[in-house]
């Protein structure tokens, strides 16, 4: 990957939350969300990252962005300096190139403010604009994201869910970012609404040169608007390709199953399905070695001893995937 197009690079991110003991004689445990991704993200790019829910994708976000618990180790690059290195003063004029847009239209927003009221707390709180100055800012983002300039003076409550997520939007955009997380923007919106969401963001950043990381789980979604797909598993990426690559060309058994499992608009089409045996462990009881081995259907003896690493394969390099099958 060219390092000068490079914006994002995570290397070796870990992300644990401490257990409060239970019982008498119970010990302090960690539930271990994230385990060493590391992945970089060019500028104009869309990553997608999609996998099970509980799988560490939207805890890896939020990490990200330092919203609630930042990462336990590993480092955080953008735009060529380390931002995990900065405490919170430090880290304050970032907030303004990455920005996020959150899974719940609704939950997202303040009930007690009109639209025109956060988008100008937004902007007063990073000093980009103020009375006459920040409306005509409001104003052209609700241009930007397809509202009616009139909309400034209505509640959420007042607005359908496709509406509230261009609120939503609007919010991410009102501090000029260059990088913005999408944690599953769509999942909570009707399939025809979706669609004008994901055209909408495609637009913003043809537009505007942003660059996303995508959280989804619907793999469509995720292969119309991404550039590169990463697959992730209990808290570690188990393979990223291109998108076309990814979909035409899966490796991982993980991925194969989800990609077995996409919807086919066609009644009478029929395809092999991999089903999947048992639930996703939960991260206080991580398996050893690889830990799909106790549900993946190609599993061999090593893979319960043996964790693998994320390494090319096949005739793509930029193709990688962490599995005992191709060591």
């Amino acid at each position: 990957m060219d390092p000068q197009r490079q914006l994002l690079s995570a290397r070796d991110i870990y992300v644990h939350f401490p257990v409060k003991p239970g019982g008498v004689n119970g010990r302090a445990k960690r539930v271990s969300a994230v385990n060493g991704v590391s992945f970089d993200i060019c500028r104009g790019e869309t990553l997608g990252l999609v996998g099970e829910s509980g799988c560490g994708k939207t805890t890896l976000g939020r990490a990200l962005l330092r919203l609630g618990h930042g990462v336990t180790s590993g480092s955080v690059t953008f735009d060529g300096q380390d931002v995990s290195a900065l405490d919170a003063g430090g880290f304050r004029p970032f907030r303004k190139k990455m920005q996020m847009i959150f899974q719940d239209p609704f939950g997202s927003l303040n009930p007690r403010l009109t639209v025109g009221q956060m988008l100008g707390e937004v902007l007063a709180v990073h000093r980009i604009a103020k009375g006459d100055a920040a409306l005509r800012r409001t104003l052209e983002l609700l241009d930007l994201v397809g509202l009616n300039r009139e909309y400034a003076n209505r509640y959420p409550h007042e607005f359908s869910g496709g509406q509230r997520q261009r609120v939503g939007i609007a919010r991410a955009l009102a501090v000029g970012p260059e990088f913005i997380i999408c944690d599953e923007p769509v999942s909570a919106l009707d399939v025809s609404i979706q669609s004008q969401i994901i055209n909408l963001l495609k637009d913003l950043q043809r537009d505007l040169g942003l660059t996303y990381l995508f959280i989804a789980h619907d793999l469509s979604v995720v292969e119309y608007i991404s550039d590169r797909v990463a697959v992730m598993y209990l808290g570690k990426i188990v393979e990223i390709a291109s998108s076309e690559e990814l979909y035409r060309n899966p490796l991982h058994p993980y991925t194969r199953a989800l990609l077995s499992a996409v919807p086919i608009p066609e009644p009478d089409a029929k395809r092999d399905r991999t089903l999947l045996k048992g639930d996703l462990p939960g991260p206080l009881n991580v398996p050893s070695g690889c830990g799909f081995h106790p549900r993946c259907p190609v599993a061999r003896p090593e893979c319960s001893r043996k964790e693998p690493g994320l390494k090319a394969s096949g005739s793509d390099p930029l193709h990688q995937v962490s599995c005992l099958l191709y060591e």
